[in-house]
């Protein structure tokens, strides 16, 4: 099975490796009990390791499910069997189930939010700026392909970039990859 609603997985959690592959920033926010968080541009690091998880099902969790659909199939292209949370971890949060995390975690929007916002700000700024000097227009016909080129690759440079930002990465000290594959690897 490629894909799990919350209840399916709720009803199974002990049996599951949980992977969240948001951004440092989302996962501190909150995560499934037990996920390790592996962001998406790390994952092909993380492999390795997977291929070696014997003892439980690899659950692949995102916020929406976009990217842990995108990470199960990257692992699966690489031979490493998972299943992914449909809806990810707002749908888990809808369905009534808690997160772990920090009490005092700064409240980071999920990716596919601060893409929207950034892009629909630059398209706004693009057409207002662009009635004083109109080649200024050409932000939002650039921002407007780009969404379209994310769509069809199924692919988003906006969110590499808005990943890289500050508040989606935490202190070096909270996304310790190296320790969190080897807690995988004697996992």
């Amino acid at each position: 099975m490629t894909a799990l609603a919350p209840a399916q997985v709720r009803a199974r959690l002990t049996e599951f490796t949980v992977l969240d592959v948001r951004t440092p920033g989302e996962y501190a926010t909150g995560h499934i009990p037990g996920a390790h968080n592996v962001p998406l541009d790390r994952l092909r690091e993380a492999i390795p390791v997977l291929k070696r998880v014997e003892n439980a099902e690899l659950l692949i969790v995102c916020a929406s499910g976009a990217r842990s659909e995108r990470a199960r199939a990257e692992l699966s292209a690489a031979g490493v069997p998972a299943t992914h949370l449909t809806g990810g971890t707002s749908a888990w949060v809808a369905d009534g189930h808690a997160l772990d995390g920090p009490n005092d975690a700064r409240n980071v929007w999920p990716m596919e939010r601060q893409v929207r916002l950034a892009a629909g700000t630059m398209v706004v700024l693009g057409l207002a700026v662009g009635r004083r000097a109109p080649k200024v227009r050409l932000l939002a016909g650039a921002i407007g392909s780009g969404l379209i080129f994310s769509a069809v690759t199924d692919t988003c440079g906006m969110a590499s970039v808005l990943g890289r930002l500050p508040y989606n990465r935490p202190a070096p000290e909270a996304l310790d990859l190296a320790g969190t594959l080897t807690a995988l690897d004697r996992a």
